[in-house]
């Protein structure tokens, strides 16, 4: 299992890479800008991680583009059937870490609504129940004029957290398509993984390490967020 790597503030190779191997799955990092499948004759996150490893692997869930950070692929259909019902269940812990230029409605709190298709590719929060979407989150800030926020989906929704954050008035920095300010890259990072295989609990964690406004004050607050998980939101 892997620990915090060091936070390097630099932009790194668009390159995927491993950091745990197990007989099961492994845990791979998805840079920023990075397509999950391949598309337009390039290959995607999944095509170069085979390449790299020179196996199949099957994906049980996914990341936005723009969105940097962890995930898990099984490397046998086997596997990929149990975690796949463990997503489906919400029986994985998952952890994001975002940036806004703007301040939120509300420091804490949860955002719960349905998910709807707006325009030019983006999704809309609605009253209704169709694709329900949860998301708890606590914040905290960074510097003058960036908080950052830890994030903890109860759902997996397509742009769930990115359309939560814009319903907070705070639309993570560098994400054009829901009215972020400009930036390097979209301010969205898959920070941890959790989750019970074979009665062993498996947790990994992985600092950004793309993104010149992630900053050197995000260390310590990462620690303390690591070391004791907030009491989160009800409801």
């Amino acid at each position: 299992m892997s620990g915090p790597l060091p936070s390097e503030f630099t932009m790194p190779s668009l390159t995927p890479s491993v950091i745990h191997q197990h007989p099961d799955f492994v845990v791979v990092v998805k840079p920023a800008g990075v397509h999950f499948h391949s598309q337009d004759g390039n290959a995607g996150l999944v095509a170069q991680l085979e390449a790299q490893l020179n196996e199949s692997l099957y994906p049980v869930h996914r990341l936005d583009t723009p969105t940097s950070g962890l995930l898990v692929l099984a490397r046998h259909p086997a596997a990929a059937a149990t975690l796949t019902a463990l997503f489906t269940a919400h029986q994985v812990e998952k952890r994001y870490l975002a940036l806004s230029g703007h301040k939120p409605k509300k420091k804490q709190g949860t955002v719960k609504g349905g998910m709807a298709k707006a325009r030019r590719g983006a999704w809309k929060l609605t009253p209704g129940q169709e694709n329900w979407a949860i998301t708890q989150f606590v914040s905290h800030n960074l510097r003058p004029g960036i908080r950052a926020f830890l994030l903890r989906p109860r759902s997996g929704r397509t742009h769930q957290i990115r359309v939560a954050l814009k319903s907070l008035g705070a639309p993570i920095l560098g994400d054009a398509l829901y009215g972020g300010s400009d930036a390097d890259r979209t301010y969205l990072h898959a920070w941890s993984l959790g989750f019970d295989w074979q009665g062993q609990w498996q947790q990994f964690w992985l600092a950004p390490q793309q993104g010149e406004q992630w900053g050197e004050e995000l260390a310590p607050l990462l620690a303390q967020w690591q070391q004791d998980d907030p009491a989160w939101p009800k409801g």
